[in-house]
Order: structure tokens, then C-alpha cells, then sequence
């Protein structure tokens, strides 16, 4: 069961509190959205998550994925994948080569890891972009892209940083429906952080960290 917890958390830095006693639960396909204002701690939530958080924040808690406790863990061990508002693809490589770079160890052998690669992207309706340069892709290209790249490396749970912030209102229509759908299809466990109440899914969970005292982190 992939589901995400966190108990008892508490965040401050320098004596002042940024998080305190936030407690949640995302079952497997579900949204939980949290929002709030700039400064109001969303990107430090998910750093400590994610295991990046800077050492000048004190952190009590912990975070529990399928199981097994992973605030202990390492980043790469950690098994949760993020997807933020720019497409962060690798500019000097291919599409292929960028998904690539996600492929489970298991997967061998170049031929083998290109018909995988192939075939996902196939799937989201982009046959025949293995070898194009990203710099030619369109914005929602881009998006597909990314989304493709963190799902390949089979998360056990996603965070999502406003990644369709810099997207058209048409676009970005298209491309939530497209990643809640794999959301949904893939059963992970989903923390969404953003500041627009279009991006909530309609069955999601919604709180506000404006009881979180708001702190520029």
C-alpha cells in the first residue's frame, strides 16, 4: 500500500516556528493539495520530504512511505519523486536520452531501454521523439516530457512544485488532466503544493497552511 504519512512534524529555524504538529495521510491515487502564500512554507515541506532540506532548519518528525520510515533515509533512497514548475531537462541530450537517465538498474541493455523509452512515449502520443533535441519540443511537449521522466523512475510517492504554473490556461488544462490521470492509473500517492484552486483535482484533499505562521524560508 503506497500510501505517504507524515506525524507529528515541526520545522523552525533560528528558535522561530515555521511547521507545527502537521500531521497527513495520502492514500495511493490520491491529490493532497496544500495551499497558502508565498513564504508560507510549501517549498520547505517539500525539501524535508524529499530529504534536501538546508541543516539551519530544526526538524521534528517523520515521514512514513509503504511502510517504512524514510525521513532517516538518503534522497535516492527515499523512493519519491518531485516535479516542479520548469521542465529541468538536460538541453545537451536527446529526449531519449533524458528519460533515460530514470530507467530502473533492472532495465539492461541499450536495445531493451530504447523499447521501453519507445513505448512510453508512444503512449502519451509522442512516437518518434526519442532522438529530437528538446530545444525543438513545445512547451506541453516539454511538460509530457518531465512528467514521463519522474514517473520512469517509479516513485513510490510524487510531490508536485506548481508545475503547471508556466503553462497556458488551455495547456495547462490538458496537462493536469494528463498527469492525475497517471496519478490515478499508477495508484501513487500525490502532495501537491500550489497557490491556484484550478489546479485541485476535483475528488482531492484541500488544506490551508494559513495557520502555518508564515516565515520567507
Amino acid at each position: 500500500m503506497k500510501r505517504l504519512e507524515i506525524t507529528n512534524l515541526n520545522v523552525s529555524k533560528a528558535g522561530q516556528a515555521l511547521i507545527s504538529e502537521l500531521n497527513l495521510s495520502v492514500a495511493p491515487g490520491e491529490v493532497f493539495t496544500l495551499m497558502g502564500a508565498s513564504g508560507s512554507g510549501k517549498s520547505t515541506l517539500l525539501n524535508w520530504i524529499v530529504g534536501a532540506l538546508d541543516p539551519v532548519f530544526s526538524v521534528q518528525g517523520e515521514l512514513w512511505l509503504n511502510g517504512v520510515r524514510r525521513d532517516t533515509l538518503p534522497i535516492e533512497a527515499r523512493r519519491i519523486g518531485i516535479l516542479f514548475q520548469d521542465d529541468l531537462l538536460f538541453p545537451h541530450l536527446s529526449v531519449g536520452q533524458n528519460l533515460a537517465f530514470a530507467l530502473p538498474a533492472r532495465i539492461q541493455g541499450r536495445a531493451e531501454r530504447r523499447r521501453v523509452i519507445e513505448s512510453v512515449l508512444a503512449d502519451v502520443g509522442l512516437s518518434g521523439f526519442h532522438d529530437r533535441d528538446p530545444a525543438t519540443l513545445s512547451g506541453g511537449q516539454k511538460a509530457r516530457i518531465s512528467v514521463l521522466r519522474a514517473l520512469l523512475a517509479e516513485p513510490e510517492a510524487l510531490l508536485l512544485d506548481e508545475p503547471f504554473s508556466k503553462l497556458d490556461a488551455v495547456l495547462r488544462g490538458q496537462f493536469r488532466a494528463f498527469v492525475y490521470d497517471r496519478i490515478s492509473q499508477l495508484g501513487i500517492p500525490t502532495l501537491l503544493v500550489t497557490h491556484d484552486p484550478a489546479d485541485i483535482p476535483p475528488e482531492g484533499i484541500v488544506v490551508e497552511i494559513s495557520e502555518w505562521q508564515a516565515f520567507d524560508a
